[in-house]
């Protein structure tokens, strides 16, 4: 998580070589050491305040950097891939499932589920996976993001920065966090829960091959654990339906 967290704030370059990783209980501080010498003492000045659980902050030229990123444009997500990792994610084992409160995070290529990573903070979740990914050389960019939590402006940002091209979400989102995707062309789909979704940008990376009658409801379970509080309306500008 600590790693992921220095990679998505911009700290953490793709080239740096950890030397150690270190934790201090005495002050509940974790260390990443790094063959470079760094000083974040100026970025660490500069904060933006994203709309993550609570409050989220990012730092220093973490927005000047996602203003000009480029994200693949070959990477597709066929609407069946979707609806199979939907089902998969439903019934497998989690904390999520056992208790709710508690967010769920899925990388995955095409219909299978690479990492799954949970904590009680979705923004903690997606550190985990990019820390991951970070030590152990995954490209983002043929990847798909699947989370359980709402999609912030926070969750925008860090998929950016992990160069993952399609997010999805069972639950809302927040104007800003559809603002900043609709920006750089991020594929950004929300409440995709049992045969519906919702497609707030980057439509054209979706391919509708799936037959809806492929896709099941969610267990009932599921729905008991996974109360959606705080969601937000959704976007006027979005696409809602099933399938074509």
């Amino acid at each position: 998580m600590a790693v992921g967290y220095l990679v998505n704030q911009n700290m953490l370059l793709p080239d740096d070589e950890i030397t150690g990783i270190d934790f201090d209980e005495d002050i509940s501080t974790i260390v990443v050491r790094t063959a470079r010498k760094t000083d974040f003492e100026e970025k660490l000045k500069k904060k933006t305040m994203t709309s993550g659980c609570a409050q989220g902050t990012v730092f220093g030229d973490v927005m000047e950097k996602f203003e000009t990123v480029t994200l693949p444009t070959d990477t597709i997500l066929k609407t069946s891939w979707l609806y199979a990792l939907m089902k998969t994610i439903n019934t497998q084992p989690s904390l999520y499932l056992e208790a709710g409160a508690i967010h769920g995070c899925v990388l995955a290529r095409e219909d299978r589920i690479l990492l799954y990573m949970e904590d009680v903070g979705r923004h903690n979740a997606i550190d985990k996976i990019a820390g991951y990914m970070f030590m152990h050389g995954i490209d983002g960019g043929d990847k798909f993001f699947y989370t359980t939590g709402r999609l912030t402006s926070e969750m925008v940002i860090k998929a950016v920065q992990m160069g993952i091209p399609i997010v999805a979400s069972r639950s809302g989102f927040t104007a800003w966090g559809v603002e900043l995707a609709r920006q750089v062309g991020l594929t950004l789909i929300g409440r995709a829960r049992g045969k519906r979704f919702v497609v707030l940008s980057g439509e054209e990376r979706i391919e509708y091959d799936a037959d809806i009658k492929d896709a099941g409801e969610e267990p009932a379970e599921f729905n008991r654990k996974g109360a959606l509080a705080g969601d937000t309306p959704e976007d006027p500008g979005a696409r809602t339906g099933t399938d074509k």
